[in-house]
């Protein structure tokens, strides 16, 4: 299989890099990034990208998965229309290339809570990107909305820190267990098992709780 990777440089693209380069049924992994990963392996392709020309490279997506991991925060992207652009305007138009050019299947990390209708500026785009990756002709869409993620000491910010610590504490009491943490190794594994599913017709979301049970 050829695996296609947006996002690869972030915390849940990184692990899936590494998971995926270590796997017999991925002969190759094609990452698009602004930055070049410090990763290195013979089924690894690395393709240096300006996602503001997306039609300059577009014909290189072509595989048999999709995974689309992009994403930024409002403080790092400096605005909301900054923030627009990562996490749905470049994903969707290299989901719509890669449909373009016949890629079987797309599996889309989202997020817990995303809505297009919410008032909420996150979960609200989130789900933007969600109703239009449904229109692309994609034979199988895996849409995933984790809880929060652990990504390792190294790469937590302050806030997610705290966040995580809290909800530890109420599952320690039975509480918002649905929502437990999920560290970015687990969420990559899944990921990795709806790649290698039989490809069915048809577009499936998961809630944190799907994707804890998936086998």
């Amino acid at each position: 299989m050829k695996a296609l990777i947006i996002g690869s440089t972030g915390a849940t693209g990184t692990e899936l890099t590494k998971q995926l380069i270590e796997q017999e049924e991925f002969t190759e992994v094609h990452v698009f990034v602004r930055n070049v990963p410090t990763i290195n392996h013979p089924k690894l392709n690395v393709h240096k990208v300006d996602f503001n020309e997306i039609s300059s490279w577009s014909d290189q997506l072509k595989g048999d998965v999709l995974f689309l991991t992009m994403g930024t925060t409002l403080k790092t992207a400096g605005s909301k229309e900054a923030q627009y652009k990562v996490d749905v305007t470049y994903q969707y138009e290299t989901a719509k290339a890669a449909a373009n050019n016949n890629v079987l299947k797309l599996i889309l990390v989202s997020s817990i809570g995303a809505n297009h209708n919410s008032i909420f500026f996150y979960p609200k785009i989130k789900g933007e990107l969600e109703e239009m990756v449904k229109k692309l002709n994609f034979k199988s869409i895996y849409i995933l909305r984790p809880p929060v993620l652990d990504r390792g000491e190294a790469m937590m910010r302050p806030t997610e820190r705290k966040t995580i610590a809290f909800i530890k504490r109420l599952n320690k009491f039975g509480l918002l267990v649905s929502q437990k943490p999920m560290t970015t190794l687990l969420l990559a594994n899944k990921m990795i098992l709806l790649a290698t599913k039989e490809t069915i017709d048809k577009t499936i979301i998961l809630e944190a709780k799907d994707i804890f049970s998936l086998e």
